[in-house]
């Protein structure tokens, strides 16, 4: 599987997004330095009134930029398309602690569920394919982080 360029970043406003502004490019660990790109857009929305407007422009323009990236990188699901990853985690910090202990909590869980994919995640990313398939599984990563992290926080 080849990597994606810095030509391939900017050839196309798709690829810019879904590679996360430059994030997938990493030949380390794109997924997660994808999610770390969540934290500063977070911090610039969450006082927004439309915070969850932008989220539903952010996972609707994901199908569209993930489905584009992936087709011209000739893999549906590529390893530096993260644009999945940063609008999933975006849905999972307003119900965050914050605190830095909440945000690293936040963090590692939806990392090991996006990483693991139990039932139905995995099934879904091998079944679903496209944009919607790329965005689907962080989707319900995010969901089963979101649920241990509101059962964890009870007893924070």
């Amino acid at each position: 599987m080849a990597r994606p360029t810095p030509t391939f970043l900017f050839a196309h406003p798709a690829h810019f997004l879904a590679l996360g502004f430059g994030a997938g490019l990493s030949p380390k660990a794109p997924g997660t330095l994808g999610t770390l790109v969540a934290f500063p857009l977070f911090w610039l929305l969450v006082d927004n009134p439309f915070y969850w407007v932008w989220m539903a422009a952010f996972l609707a323009v994901g199908v569209w930029a993930c489905g584009i990236a992936g087709r011209n990188l000739g893999v549906h699901d590529h390893g530096g398309i993260v644009w999945d990853e940063i609008a999933a985690f975006l849905l999972i910090l307003p119900f965050t602690p914050a605190t830095p202990l909440g945000f690293v909590l936040a963090f590692a869980l939806f990392r090991l569920f996006d990483i693991w994919k139990p039932f139905p995640i995995g099934w879904l990313d091998q079944r679903v394919h496209g944009g919607l398939g790329v965005m689907l599984d962080d989707l319900l990563a995010a969901a089963y982080a979101l649920l241990c992290l509101l059962g964890v926080s009870a007893w924070m």
